[in-house]
């Protein structure tokens, strides 16, 4: 199944709520993972750009889309990023696929 590394970041008011109600949000996510036939791999808090990252498995870009789509919705995040993680071997056979194609830059 394809990994996924996604960046978050909470509001303001959701970063209030867990000040006064403490909760671990790494069951919330892998619930909503599992609900697509996925798992959750890691769930990290950060200091930077982000207050978050989680390292998902899907079984699609769909089925991780839909996740992303439903926290997204949720409004207790300011952003949510999620990027689609290559193996090594899926990128080898990538540059393979890119030697065959005869790029021609623009204007020439």
């Amino acid at each position: 199944m394809p990994l996924y590394l996604s960046k978050f970041s909470y509001t303001p008011e959701t970063w209030g709520r867990l000040i006064n109600n403490p909760e671990d949000r790494r069951k919330a996510a892998q619930a909503y993972i599992e609900s697509v036939g996925g798992k959750l791999h890691g769930f990290w808090y950060a200091f930077g750009s982000h207050d978050g990252y989680n390292l998902w498995e899907a079984p699609d870009n769909v089925s991780m889309a839909a996740v992303a789509l439903a926290i997204s919705g949720g409004g207790a995040l300011s952003s949510f990023e999620t990027t689609v993680l290559l193996s090594v071997e899926d990128t080898m056979e990538a540059l393979q696929k890119a030697g065959e194609i005869k790029y021609r830059p623009p204007g020439s």
